[in-house]
């Protein structure tokens, strides 16, 4: 009878920090997502939203789609491109996606090769 007693053994007593410890692992991936992942990505976009509401006239741009086109009109959602001599197309204001100058300085670099 006795050895069904030492069988069982005793509860351990703290029964209720292991279950708190079992949560450390996914709360420290949680803090490394946070600070690789979404932070960043919040500051991203909301550098692209002050780039945005800071867009004027006469700008170089280009839109998500990939067209070059200078700023002839701007509204609160819509902005007025002119992409060649007497072509304007309006796209919206979301669908800017930089500014052409820093691309021009981009596409002047040579490739350079892996190897």
């Amino acid at each position: 009878m006795t050895g069904i007693a030492f069988a069982q053994g005793a509860a351990p007593a703290g029964g209720a920090a292991g279950g708190i410890a079992s949560f450390v692992p996914l709360i420290l991936i949680f803090v490394v997502f946070y600070f690789l992942l979404i932070r960043p990505q919040q500051k991203k976009a909301k550098e692209h939203q002050n780039f945005l509401n800071s867009l004027k006239k006469g700008e170089r741009v280009i839109t998500s789609g990939g067209i070059y086109g200078r700023i002839t009109g701007l509204t609160d959602n819509v902005v007025t491109l002119e992409i060649a001599d007497g072509v304007t197309i309006k796209v919206l204001r979301s669908a800017i996606l930089s500014s052409a100058t820093g691309a021009d300085k981009q596409a002047g670099k040579p490739i350079q090769s892996g190897g």
